[in-house]
């Protein structure tokens, strides 16, 4: 069984410190994530960056690295973009990847948690596993003000 890590809700708060100190393409968050792992679900404020690359990835647990990018300008380049490492002691490597073209199209309900009007927001919900360990790490992301 996976216990919650306390750096998770601390990570979080660096993300979106971090987020926000990427770029001013805008001040306020467009999206939110939420991400459950071990139990424990914490929201991600994702605000629009300018630099996509500046933009930290942040742990969760001792085994994924998670990072949320959102870029707006320019417009040929507006997407939403998830990134999910396993944390491996050489050197992170990519598990997971999810593209969304921003902004995202309008989704359908279904059940599940709220965000964007839809119930797993415009991401859907994404499940990453842990080949080693057997635990799950789960996300999605919703628009702000919807």
């Amino acid at each position: 069984m996976n216990l919650p890590d306390p750096r998770h809700a601390l990570a979080a708060a660096a993300v979106s410190l971090s987020l926000l100190a990427a770029g001013p393409a805008g001040s306020a968050p467009l999206a939110t994530c939420h991400v459950t792992y071990g139990g424990e679900t914490v929201a991600h404020a994702v605000p629009a960056v300018d630099d996509p690359h500046a933009v930290p990835a942040v742990a969760v647990g001792s085994y994924f690295l998670i990072r949320f990018v959102l870029q707006t300008r320019p417009r040929e380049l507006a997407a939403f973009k998830a990134y999910v490492y396993a944390d491996r002691s050489d050197a992170p490597v990519l598990v997971h990847q999810l593209d969304v073209a921003w902004p995202p199209a309008a989704v359908r309900a279904v059940a599940g948690g709220t965000g964007g009007g839809a119930g797993w927001g415009f991401t859907g919900l994404n499940r990453v596993y842990e080949p080693t360990r057997d635990g799950e790490l789960q996300y999605w992301c919703g628009r702000e003000g919807r």
